[in-house]
């Protein structure tokens, strides 16, 4: 036992995360295992189970069964459980409940919370724990009030309105993913509030901690002298961007497609819906099977890009293709640095953007390579959004999952673990403990491109 977790204290901080969540992914598999988690009469096989384990651990909600008709009540709230976990994080919640019984919180925990928050420095990472734990459950809260109250009028009685309004709003607060109708978000296509609080709550949980974070201190206005952070800036202008581009594109591509024949407003909330729930929130207003290949190839490029840093969501995120991007347009311009809100982007940051987006390139490449040699019933453009959703942890599916093979299953799930600690982290982990250089080579030109 002592050697074991000697063993532990000795992995780096990604190393330790990475282990961590492997843990959680255990840890849910046997909370899916228990007596009563299922319907009478469902046989579930272990894969499966692990399947839905890793998923709503990763906050993707890529599954093989309908979570409506195989869980129990019992099944379902395990779920909810497993969804907050995955979405608030693991540092998160162990911290929150050392903070509960008194216990010092040492060097060690506050160097895998900077970790598993993509932070820069220890400094206020507990402080930080704690926000994001109120604001999070502060605006679940407020969902589950405002759908269980509206829900009312949807359901028969009270307590299924309560577990549908609870559920509903974990899911989308943590871009979870899941629902318990057993169709998603399609019997609220003309319901335009429910719509809206889900594209809130989606937002809220994609947007990432810090920015909330920050926007609390704005809205509380102690600091005369506040100012918003870089990060928040291009997180948030990179977010509206892509929200409003991918409006415009799925309203271009689908007009004459999939919207012929709707009203315009009906038309204009289809694909403002999608626009924001294919960033990493996974639920549908309707059958996205009968949108073209073009808008689902468009649809898997905002999925591969994802959500925040520090949210719930995955991809590559927002932060990194805004960088990536801004390197291009300022190297075409003949510039050396990347200058935006009258700051420069350092370095390293560039390093970082473009070490992120080969690998999860190179990633997406094999693993659809391995997916259309194991699923021969599967288009390529299936398998690529297939990928792409697991990567982001969005879950979204063109109809696929259900007919993986156990070994197309095992690709997913490791892309869903994937997107969910993080490429960096990932990185970080098969790199092991960093090495400074000690001594530089004489530098020399090489010609590219």
């Amino acid at each position: 036992m002592n050697s074991s977790f000697q063993k532990l204290r000795n992995l780096t901080p990604a190393q330790a995360i990475v282990s961590y969540y492997f843990v959680a992914i255990a840890s849910s598999f046997l909370l899916l295992r228990l007596p009563g988690v299922h319907n009478p009469g469902i046989d579930m096989p272990w894969l499966d189970s692990l399947f839905t384990a890793v998923s709503a651990v990763s906050v993707t909600g890529l599954t093989v069964v309908n979570i409506s008709e195989t869980y129990s009540v019992f099944g379902i709230t395990m779920i909810m459980f497993i969804l907050q976990l995955g979405g608030i994080g693991i540092m998160s919640l162990g911290t929150f409940f050392w903070l509960l019984i008194g216990k010092r919180i040492g060097l060690r925990e506050r160097q895998l919370i900077m970790v598993d928050h993509n932070q820069f420095n220890m400094s206020g990472v507990v402080k930080l724990i704690r926000e994001i734990i109120k604001i999070l459950l502060l605006i679940e809260l407020v969902g589950a009030v405002i759908f269980t109250l509206y829900f009312t009028q949807y359901f028969d009685t009270f307590n299924e309105a309560l577990l549908q309004g609870i559920f509903a709003s974990v899911s989308a607060t943590t871009n979870g993913g899941f629902d318990i109708t057993g169709q998603s978000l399609s019997p609220f296509f003309n319901d335009y509030f429910v719509q809206i609080i889900n594209m809130i709550l989606i937002i809220l949980g994609a947007i990432g901690f810090p920015v909330l974070i920050e926007i609390k201190e704005f809205l509380s206005n102690k600091n005369k002298n506040f100012r918003f952070s870089l990060f928040t800036k291009i997180t948030t202008s990179t977010f509206g961007i892509l929200l409003v581009v991918g409006t415009l594109v799925l309203l271009a591509f689908e007009s004459l497609n999939a919207f012929k024949g709707y009203n315009w407003h009906e038309t204009l909330f289809a694909a403002m819906f999608h626009s924001v729930s294919s960033r990493s929130g996974g639920l549908t207003t309707m059958d996205i099977t009968q949108f073209s290949e073009a808008t689902n190839v468009f649809m898997s490029a905002l999925m591969f890009i994802g959500a925040s840093p520090s949210s719930v969501g995955g991809g590559i995120r927002t932060t990194t293709f805004a960088i990536a991007l801004l390197f291009l347009i300022n190297f075409a311009r003949g510039k050396n640095t990347i200058q935006i809100f009258k700051r420069e982007i350092e370095l390293i940051d560039v390093f970082r953007s473009y070490a992120v987006i080969i690998l999860a390139c190179f990633m997406v490449l094999f693993a659809t390579m391995a997916l259309i040699i194991s699923e021969p019933h599967a288009t390529p453009v299936q398998i690529v959004f297939e990928i792409t959703s697991a990567f982001g942890t969005c879950g979204m599916s063109l109809g696929i999952t259900d007919d993986l093979s156990a070994f197309g299953k095992v690709v997913i799930m490791a892309l869903m673990f994937i997107g969910r600690v993080g490429l960096i982290s990932f990185l970080f982990t098969i790199g092991g403990k960093s090495d400074k250089t000690k001594f530089h080579y004489p530098k020399e030109r090489v010609i590219i491109g």
